[in-house]
C-alpha cells in the first residue's frame, strides 16, 4: 500500500482507508502517506484534516525513515516546525532538502545543528546550510567555531607545506600542489578530503582547519592502512586522533589501539582508558617510550608489573 500511494497507482478505496484509519497502517506509515494525499485533489481536505490527530511520536518516526517521502518534510516544515524534535528530525534526514531547512531554521537545536555539521559532504554541497548554520542562535561554542571554519575562503598554512614536502619530494610538484590548495576555500578543500585519493588525503589530514581533518576522516575512501598511520602521527592534531578513537570500527583494529598509545599527542584519558588492551610486548615497549607523558608511563609500568605477578602466580 504504502508503495502503491507513494507512486500515485493506489485504487480510491485505498486512498480512502488511510484517510479513514481503516487501513491497518502503523502510525509512522498512516502520516507519511496521509502526507502524500495531500497532494491529491480528491483528498487534500481528508488527508489534511486526518492528520491534525495523529501523534507527534508517529512524524518523528517516519521522519527518521532513510526513505521518507517529500510531502512529509514538506508537511511538517509547513505545519509542525514548532513542535520538539521536528525540525531536528528534518536535519537528521539527508533526503530533505535545504529549501525545506532554511523554512524550520528558527525551531533547530544544539542536535539538529549537530547532525547537518556531521554531514561534511551535505554542507560543502549545499552552502546555503553554511549560511543556515551561521543566522542559527542556540549554537554552542564549538559548533559556532566549526561553522567559522566553513566560511574560510581561499589561502595556504604553513601545516598544508610541510604536509605537500612530506609527500611530494618533487619540488615543481609540490608546488603546483600548493598553488592548486591555495586556491580552494575551505569548502572545496572538504570535497577534496571526501572525494580525492590517497595523498590529498595525507596531506590534508594535517590542514589546520578542523573541518577538512574530518572530512578526511568521512572519506568513504579512506583505508584503515592509512587510519593506522593516522594514528601514530604525532604531528596530527588532538582533536584528530579524538576522531578516531570515538569510531568503534576504527577501535577494532588492534594496530590503531597501539599506535594511539603510543603517540604523545593521543588526549590522555583515550591512551589510559585503552592501555590494558596493548599486548604483553607492547607494554614492554610503552615502559620504555620518554616520549608519552608520565602519567601514562607509569600506568604501563603497573600494569606490566601486575601481570607478571599473575603469571608467576599461575
Amino acid at each position: 500500500m504504502r508503495a502503491e500511494i507513494r507512486s500515485g497507482k493506489a485504487r480510491f478505496e485505498r486512498k480512502l482507508a488511510v484517510c479513514s484509519g481503516g487501513a491497518g497502517l502503523s502510525p509512522e506509515d498512516r502520516v507519511e502517506l496521509l502526507a502524500v494525499l495531500t497532494g491529491d485533489s480528491a483528498f487534500r481536505e481528508r488527508a489534511a484534516l486526518a492528520l491534525q490527530s495523529q501523534p507527534l511520536e508517529g512524524f518523528l518516526a517516519a521522519l527518521s525513515r532513510p526513505d521518507a517521502a517529500p510531502e512529509l518534510f514538506a508537511y511538517c516544515a509547513e505545519n509542525l516546525q514548532e513542535k520538539p524534535g521536528i525540525a531536528d528530525s528534518l536535519a537528521k534526514n539527508p533526503l530533505c532538502t535545504a529549501e525545506v531547512l532554511v523554512r524550520v531554521s528558527r525551531s533547530l537545536t544544539q542536535f539538529g545543528a549537530q547532525a547537518l555539521l556531521e554531514n561534511l559532504d551535505r554542507l560543502s554541497r549545499e552552502p546555503i546550510l553554511i549560511a543556515l548554520l551561521d543566522r542559527c542562535h542556540v549554537l554552542t561554542a564549538e559548533q559556532r567555531e566549526l561553522v567559522q571554519e566553513l566560511q574560510r575562503g581561499p589561502g595556504i598554512e604553513r601545516e598544508l607545506e610541510e604536509a605537500a614536502a612530506a609527500i611530494e619530494p618533487d619540488l615543481a610538484k609540490r608546488r603546483t600542489l600548493l598553488q592548486r590548495l591555495a586556491r580552494m576555500t575551505v569548502v572545496e578543500r572538504i570535497q577534496l578530503a571526501l572525494k580525492g585519493g590517497r595523498e590529498e588525503r595525507i596531506m590534508l589530514i594535517r590542514d589546520p582547519n578542523k573541518v577538512v581533518q574530518r572530512a578526511v576522516l568521512q572519506s568513504a575512501r579512506l583505508t584503515v592502512t592509512e587510519v593506522e598511520g593516522f594514528a601514530a602521527m604525532s604531528s596530527l592534531t588532538a582533536e584528530v586522533l579524538r576522531v578516531i578513537s570515538a569510531n568503534r570500527n576504527y577501535m577494532k583494529n588492534y594496530t590503531i589501539v597501539r599506535n594511539l598509545v603510543a603517540n604523545p599527542k593521543s588526549p590522555l584519558e583515550i591512551s589510559l582508558h585503552i592501555l590494558p588492551r596493548l599486548t604483553a610486548r607492547d607494554l614492554k615497549l610503552l615502559t620504555a617510550n620518554k616520549n608519552i607523558p608520565d602519567v601514562l608511563r607509569s600506568n604501563a609500568i603497573k600494569l606490566h608489573r601486575q601481570r607478571n605477578e599473575l603469571r608467576k602466580d599461575s
